[in-house]
């Protein structure tokens, strides 16, 4: 008996590993294609309810729907009212899944075809074209799948749990008309699914012992309604230090299928009966033949899928009606945070981590945020120049000490997330966009350092009894103008603007730096004429340089994002 507990837990080991690869080829092959959906086909109820529904189906996976759902709220391109229908659509999604499992790895003996799969899969991966390579891991995965289900079902067969009197004791041990029966089934499958983080292999042991007849339809549809409560209280636990749009997102999926739960409870044996009266089952039925054992499992597990199915959709048709309270509901219990200037990531967190290919757009959001913050913090620095009174002056140049230590942060909490990215399974060129990148945020740490610097310069300026003459402003200002156009135009860049050309971001460079050696060679000539000290022109000087490196750190960003090398 150990050796098959053994079996039975590789072969759902290995139907996690081929669910985990079949989802994430898809996603490979699709993620443009699915950000592209959710962001222009969710505007409306029924829209985004078919987007979500649609969406997971074709990835199998609602943990990546939700993942960019909410992206797209923390970005502003969705309200949560309109994320909500998405993330109900993706509970009916992931139904899918369960009836990809019983209608073709347990209705059917697909042993024979899987082999020919592998074949064609591993001469697809070694193709060098990224979309083709994504195909035949999809085929891995998908074959992987298949071999654990029809291992499952062999192990199952061999032993022979329809005459297993332990095993049937057991379940017997329970009463199954006892309502206290059902939760505790229900916990079971919650907490199940939360070890292994996987409803598809809860779903597959239910199946497994609903078919073979040693567990009643009533406490396998109590594990099925635990499934649904598991797999969202792990999406809460891991929300727990993500941003307060990820929290609510997560909480808002675990009220929907929480509302689910109560409502089947109340109906609960009514409900199931229909269900089973539809596909054709008989709840009460014992099977006594192989041959009865064999179509009993069939349509039990048909019945499974059904109840499964029917619980998201009735879900969705009582809710739907409702988002506008719910999304109150959920703001309510998760309060705002107090937006100030500590650092936070605001689109990515070390528990949000989905997969691979689609990290890299939370991560482009992020730096996104990143260069707004580097523009920000720029902005202080004219202010700084033309305050007079200390305590004013001390209070923003703290401030700008303070940005440039979030600067620092903000490289180093994305890079570590870049680099956990990269370990993943990538395709050459999403490598590559990791590579860009690391270069862009290294860029924009330095885009700080140089305000910093414009700043200390400022600051030793302001110590000094001198002041900067008129002329000595207005260059300033005038340098600090071309400085702030080119963040700008960085900023469009970076956040691939249409009709954006980066040659104007050139040609900003280019200007900024014949401006600079024109201020340097008057400097010479204004120090000879009197017109201010030499200790004056070295704190102007810093300032102007700074300027100029920081231009020079803009058109560094704007070469690794459009991934060009200019003649500079």
């Amino acid at each position: 008996m150990a050796l098959y507990m053994f079996k039975m837990l590789g072969c759902l080991a290995l139907l996690m590993f081929g669910m985990k690869t079949m989802s994430e080829a898809l996603q490979k092959l699709t993620g443009g294609h699915l950000r592209a959906v959710l962001g222009t086909m969710t505007k409306h109820r029924l829209g985004g309810l078919l987007t979500g529904t649609f969406v997971t189906a074709s990835v199998q996976s609602s943990t990546a729907t939700t993942v960019l759902t909410v992206s797209f709220v923390s970005a502003g391109l969705l309200t949560l009212s309109q994320a909500i229908p998405v993330i109900m659509g993706a509970n009916i999604g992931t139904t899918v899944t369960a009836w990809i499992m019983a209608i073709f790895g347990f209705s059917f003996n697909i042993s024979n075809f899987v082999w020919p799969l592998f074949f064609v899969g591993i001469i697809l991966f070694f193709q060098k074209k990224p979309s083709i390579k994504s195909f035949g891991e999809f085929l891995f995965g998908f074959s992987f799948l298949f071999l654990a289900l029809c291992t499952l079902r062999q192990n199952a067969v061999d032993m022979d749990l329809s005459h297993n009197q332990a095993v049937i004791n057991f379940f017997k041990s329970f009463d199954p008309t006892s309502i206290t029966t059902t939760l505790l089934f229900l916990v079971i499958g919650g907490v199940l699914t939360m070890c292994v983080q996987s409803s598809a292999a809860i779903m597959a042991i239910t199946m497994l012992l609903c078919s073979a007849g040693v567990m009643p339809i009533y406490q396998g549809i109590a594990l099925v309604m635990g499934e649904n409560i598991g797999t969202t209280i792990t999406s809460n636990v891991v929300a727990l230090s993500a941003s307060t749009q990820a929290r609510r997102a997560a909480l808002t999926h675990l009220i929907f299928n929480l509302f689910g739960v109560v409502w089947v409870l109340i109906f609960f044996k009514p409900f199931i009966n229909l269900i089973c009266w539809v596909v054709g089952f008989d709840p009460n039925f014992v099977p006594s033949s192989p041959e009865e054992i064999a179509r009993n499992g069939i349509v039990v597990n048909f019945a499974l899928c059904a109840f499964h199915t029917s619980f998201n959709v009735c879900n969705v048709i009582i809710l739907i009606w409702f988002i506008k309270p719910l999304e109150k509901l959920v703001c309510t219990i998760i309060k705002g945070r107090a937006e100030d200037e500590e650092f936070r990531l605001k689109f990515i967190s070390s528990g949000l981590l989905s997969t691979a290919e689609l990290s890299l757009f939370e991560a482009r959001k992020e730096i996104n945020l990143f260069a707004v913050r580097s523009k920000k913090m720029f902005n202080m620095v004219p202010n700084l120049l033309v305050m007079k009174n200390e305590d004013e002056f001390n209070k923003l140049f703290s401030r700008i000490e303070k940005y440039e230590g979030i600067s620092d942060n903000m490289e180093v909490e994305i890079a570590n997330y870049l680099n956990r990215v990269s370990e993943g399974r990538l395709s050459a060129e999403s490598k590559s966009t990791i590579q860009r990148m690391l270069r862009e945020i290294s860029e924009m740490e330095s885009i700080g350092d140089a305000c910093y610097n414009m700043s200390r310069a400022i600051n030793r300026k302001f110590r000094s009894k001198d002041d900067f003459t008129e002329d000595q402003y207005a260059h300033i200002n005038h340098m600090m103008e071309l400085c702030n156009k080119a963040l700008d135009l960085m900023i469009d860049v970076v956040e691939d603007k249409p009709g954006v050309d980066t040659n104007r971001s050139l040609n900003m460079e280019h200007e900024i730096n014949n401006f600079r050696h024109q201020l340097k060679e008057r400097n010479v000539v204004d120090i000879n004429d009197k017109k201010y000290d030499y200790q004056m022109s070295v704190h102007y000087m810093d300032v102007i340089n700074e300027c100029e490196h920081l231009a020079d750190y803009v058109i560094n960003v704007v070469e690794a994002h459009s991934n060009k090398k200019f003649n500079l």
